[in-house]
């Protein structure tokens, strides 16, 4: 295999990515799309790229993924996709019959300049967009960015086209849960429920991209956040947004359209982001905890106790997404692991850094952007080795050559099902989190031990 011929060798490259970190803005934008009820995602470009996104988040979700392309040639390549994305635009209305079209963009749009604003409002001028039905855009050019950065565009797009402040106040909670599972989106929803607190949660993919097969085929499944419940999001009481790099944004324009508070915090993957989550619940609400909730923190917190001592020092190396490796950090270093490298391709800023810093200190090496890339991590792990990585599909190749154990987390994952339905945020994702990793050890070390250790009771 390639992989074993990286040198151990260091070097900075500016110009030069191996095995990127991440995968484009437009699979991005597209999950995010998904997460609007009844809602068809347009791809304004080739059919090739298109046919990628697309089957990124089939192979990763084990559904299919409906979105429609505007299928650039040659002709479009020199002269625009105005003609193709109107053309597109009606023929969407009139066969599929969604309630919104969500457009992103790809390379070749953006190279030739697109105006999609002023496409779409020549679809409306030239009746185009039926009477009720809406449509969307954003721009994500492949060449910048990564999958959560075209997450996070596409869900300020639905505050700058959807959300209206119609001056009253409904007391609701708006929640924006960042790039993550189905699974996670629908614990969000499940912790907000038991605290009593009337939320909004959008984007929304929990019962689209992980829906029950019932023998039928369905165009729109029924999950999603509603153009109306969007709508009214500039409405709400208050915003909590969960990930910097992929909620911040929408949040701060809610604040800037609607005069929406907000606060950002990380993933509330582990406990301690957990508690914050559910404190920002509960100060915005004006609700109380109930009791089923601090049931499941002490059984996360028991847990944890019980087996502290196969947890305490491990060193472990992960790459990823920005926002579910700082919360991760947080998680692993409050379990007394030891984080040997930190390392994403999505450009994350300064904040990321910081962030992640508070919970390690300067001892983590720490990458992102430019150079953070599967060759960089696999030369980090090559001059320390830890005893777990956490990572997507992509990263088993470097866990197989230098035979350490991986940790799946993240997008993309195409080998393992699981990730669909079962959530890693709240504290029931924290006990599922600290499940697959004592499992992962105790598998290791039953594995590596010699006879005369290979005990039932270690």
């Amino acid at each position: 295999m390639l992989l074993r011929h990286t040198p151990e060798t260091l070097a900075d490259r500016s110009a030069l990515t191996v095995n990127p970190a991440k995968t484009c803005q437009p699979v991005g934008a597209m999950y995010a799309a998904l997460g609007i009820h009844n809602c068809l995602p347009h791809s304004h470009g080739s059919q090739g790229c298109c046919a990628y996104h697309r089957s990124a988040l089939t192979r990763h979700y084990k559904d299919p993924i409906m979105a429609t392309t505007s299928s650039f040639t040659e002709g479009a390549s020199v002269f625009g996709g105005q003609a193709n994305l109107l053309e597109a635009i009606n023929n969407i209305f009139t066969i599929y019959g969604p309630d919104i079209v969500a457009v992103h963009t790809t390379c070749l749009s953006e190279v030739i300049g697109d105006d999609l604003g002023q496409i779409i409002n020549k679809a409306i001028a030239d009746g185009k967009i039926p009477k009720g039905k809406r449509v969307i855009h954003t721009n994500t050019p492949s060449f910048k960015g990564s999958h959560v950065t075209g997450f996070a565009n596409m869900t300020q797009s639905m505050v700058h086209y959807l959300a209206e402040n119609t001056g009253k106040r409904t007391g609701q909670i708006n929640i924006i849960p960042g790039f993550v599972e189905p699974s996670d989106m629908a614990e969000i929803k499940r912790i907000s429920s038991l605290m009593g607190v009337k939320s909004i949660l959008f984007p929304d993919t929990s019962e689209v991209v992980n829906g029950p097969l019932d023998g039928r085929f369905h165009m729109y499944p029924k999950g999603g956040a509603t153009v109306d419940q969007i709508r009214s999001a500039g409405d709400s009481a208050f915003t909590v947004s969960l990930g910097s790099t992929a909620s911040l944004s929408a949040a701060k324009l809610l604040d800037t359209k609607c005069g929406i508070r907000f606060k950002d915090l990380e993933l509330p993957i582990g406990i301690s982001a957990t508690d914050a989550f559910v404190d920002a619940l509960r100060k915005a609400a004006g609700v109380s905890v109930p009791d089923s909730i601090m049931v499941e923190r002490g059984q996360v917190v028991d847990v944890l106790t019980d087996n502290h001592q196969y947890f305490y020092g491990k060193k472990v190396a992960l790459v990823g997404d920005p926002d579910q490796l700082v919360s991760l950090t947080q998680f692993l270093t409050d379990m007394d692991m030891k984080i040997l490298y930190v390392v994403t391709g999505t450009p994350a800023g300064a904040k990321f850094e910081e962030s992640i810093r508070g919970f390690t200190g300067p001892e983590t090496i720490i990458k992102h952007g430019l150079g953070a890339d599967l060759f960089y991590f696999h030369q980090l792990v090559k001059n320390n080795k830890p005893d777990l990585i956490f990572g997507n599909t992509y990263a088993k190749y470097i866990a197989r050559d230098e035979d350490i154990t991986l940790i799946r987390i993240g997008f993309p994952i195409y080998d393992r099902v699981g990730h669909q339905y079962f959530p890693v945020v709240g504290y029931r994702g924290a006990m599922r989190m600290m499940e697959k990793i004592l499992n992962a050890l105790l598998d290791r070390q039953d594995r590596d031990a010699p006879e005369q250790n290979f005990e039932l009771i270690m």
